[in-house]
């Protein structure tokens, strides 16, 4: 497999606990199995200095910055955004969102959050520092495709990682103009409703995960910790449901990466 058809993973968590000193063996695993590299992502702005150094150390390492809804109740240094963003390795904004799943950190604190972070991305874009950007949102559309639509950033630079639900909201995010990305979650037999969804987006519009260190996918769900090796069989299970080859899906996966993240 060529490095222009090898999948990326383009949303992991290399710097949490469970890969603490075992970040090179996981990226060499997963050149083995045909992922030639990794996204790894940010949840605070301390966390975003953090990736950056991480992917700093690895030729197939990327890196974004971003604070995630979750951790949204954490000191925030603002600036940090502008002195990661600068660097090469960090390929794009996020992961932010909203997320009522959880009820801490509070709502109002997640949302005040969200839309700081959205008006110092605006600010970073007019002085032309242009990136995708990464969103989590969990039981929340509703909430967040109106801020996002208030906003100045275009609908088609916005990826709903990590996407569980269903046609519904498949389709609310398809018509807003964003990308979908999947997790191990696709390839669960209780995520019927996901599946359906799955079908509905069009094709240069997909992306895959792993989300590692969470959510592997079968045949290694009970797998700990979930690693970038592992996204391939997202791949498969989402060729699978579309009925083509795997080797035409994972060459559609790489282009989208291609596309949306420049990489």
């Amino acid at each position: 497999m060529t490095t222009s058809t090898a999948l990326i993973d383009t949303h992991c968590h290399l710097t949490f606990p469970d890969f603490e000193g075992r970040v090179a063996e996981e990226l060499k695993a997963a050149s083995a199995a045909g992922v030639r590299g990794a996204i790894t992502i940010s949840t605070s702005t301390a966390n975003a200095r953090e990736c950056l150094s991480l992917s700093q150390l690895h030729d197939n390492l990327w890196c974004s910055a971003g604070v995630h809804p979750l951790y949204s109740d954490e000191p925030i240094d603002w600036s940090v955004l502008k002195e990661v963003g600068a660097h090469a390795k960090c390929v794009a904004w996020g992961e932010l969102g909203l997320d009522r799943h959880h009820t801490q950190p509070p709502f109002q604190t997640q949302l005040t959050v969200l839309e700081a972070q959205l008006a110092e991305i605006e600010s970073l874009e007019r002085a032309g520092m242009t990136k995708p950007i990464i969103l989590h949102c969990r039981d929340a559309f509703s909430d967040l495709i109106p801020i996002l639509k208030s906003s100045c950033l275009s609908s088609n630079r916005f990826v709903f990682h990590c996407f569980t639900a269903g046609p519904a909201e498949m389709r609310a995010l398809l018509d807003f103009g964003a990308m979908v990305s999947f997790t191990g979650v696709l390839t669960y037999k209780n995520a019927k409703a996901t599946q359906e969804a799955a079908c509905l987006s069009p094709i240069d519009r997909v992306l895959v995960e792993t989300d590692s260190p969470f959510l592997a996918p079968e045949p290694h769900r009970l797998t700990r910790p979930n690693a970038p090796r592992l996204v391939i069989h997202i791949a498969d299970k989402l060729a699978s449901l579309r009925g083509i080859t795997p080797e035409a899906m994972r060459a559609q996966l790489a282009l989208n990466c291609t596309a949306f993240f420049g990489i």
